[in-house]
């Protein structure tokens, strides 16, 4: 575990070089410079002696003149969607958390959802000169990646099915966390059950969306046009979803939404109207958001594991590291997350 720096000694703290590190950690040079650069050449144990010489001695590294010597900035790229949605925060601090642990900065960009925002964001990657970059959206487009390929820039990605050298992804099992909502809802007898999916221009509301509809025909569950609707992935998306079901002339007994946003924007909405959640509409939202427990009533949800997926997208890229050639990254790998069924009080048996 990486040693808390003082910072209030730093301004009377003597001139130290790297030399004077490896000297006290009794160590080379080359693996105190390795220790810096968060190489996996480093076992823990003697990472965490350079540390602890470090902080004693009060050296603190010059980032500039080390990505000059080394060729690597010991920064990383972290592009996610939509930084107002909960589920992105929580997974940038787990990503941090563990990037502190290694040595590495985190550099952070937000899409909001845009492609051509996302060109800009891939710009300051580049600019930066990054060590590799994780990709936590569902928009980016094949011309971009070939831009980091042919710079020999790690990647890993959110919810996409190829890996390569240098390419890693890092896939939810969404499906398997739609068929767990829907087993939930269809146990307590409903029959009629509305879904709202996020934009169908991303790959992953597209996977959520035919996992719901299979189960449904699968079933023989009763679903009309109005009861399945597109949303934003965020409250006015649900709300504005909701609205519509509610308004045609069949409604459903439960919904299952894309995300908890937009499961919360479906909930204020159900209560504008009037009905009651749980005992008029169940709903069961996606991600587990910290904000779902604390919904009136509290969300039904599927959990999906922040910290496994930063764990994952950055040990991704720690890996994809080639010590011995940059031009040559070792082949990427794929990490499956599993979703969770978690229980709160915005579900319950199908209105007579």
């Amino acid at each position: 575990m990486a040693v808390a720096i003082d910072c209030t000694r730093l301004l009377s703290a003597p001139i130290m070089n790297i030399k004077a590190v490896a000297k006290r950690a009794n160590v080379s040079t080359a693996t105190v410079s390795r220790t810096i650069n968060g190489s996996a050449k480093v076992s823990p144990k003697t990472a965490e002696r350079v540390r602890r010489a470090i902080e004693a001695l009060n050296f603190y590294p010059n980032t500039n003149a080390r990505a000059l010597g080394s060729g690597r900035s010991s920064l990383y790229g972290l592009i996610i969607s939509d930084i107002t949605n909960p589920f992105f925060p929580e997974l940038v601090k787990s990503f941090e958390d563990i990037a502190v642990v290694h040595g590495q900065e985190v550099l952070i960009a937000n899409t909001n959802y845009d492609p051509e925002r996302m060109k800009i964001c891939v710009t300051r990657m580049l600019q930066r000169k990054v060590d590799g970059v994780a990709i936590m959206t569902s928009e980016m487009d094949e011309g971009l990646v070939e831009v980091f390929s042919r710079r020999h820039i790690p990647l890993v990605f959110l919810d996409t099915e190829t890996t390569g050298p240098g390419v890693s992804c890092v896939r939810i099992d969404y499906a398997a966390g739609v068929q767990m909502a829907m087993t939930h809802l269809i146990g307590l007898g409903h029959e009629r059950i509305g879904f709202i999916s996020g934009p169908m221009r991303l790959s992953s509301a597209r996977t959520r969306h035919t996992a719901f509809t299979e189960r449904v025909a699968r079933e023989h569950l009763i679903c009309t046009t109005e009861m399945i609707q597109e949303g934003n992935h965020r409250v006015d998306g649900g709300e504005a979803a909701i609205k519509r079901m509610l308004n045609a002339e069949v409604r459903p007994t439960a919904v299952v939404a894309s995300n908890d946003m937009t499961a919360i924007g479906a909930m204020g909405a159900i209560t504008q109207f009037g009905l009651r959640v749980p005992q008029d509409i169940s709903v069961v939202g996606i991600d587990d958001i910290q904000l779902s427990a604390f919904t009136m009533p509290p969300l039904t949800t599927i959990s999906l594991s922040r910290a496994e997926i930063a764990n994952a997208a950055f040990r991704a890229l720690l890996h994809a590291r080639n010590e011995d050639d940059a031009t040559k990254p070792v082949q990427g790998e794929e990490h499956l997350v599993h979703p969770e069924f978690v229980l709160r009080q915005s579900t319950g048996p199908a209105p007579r």
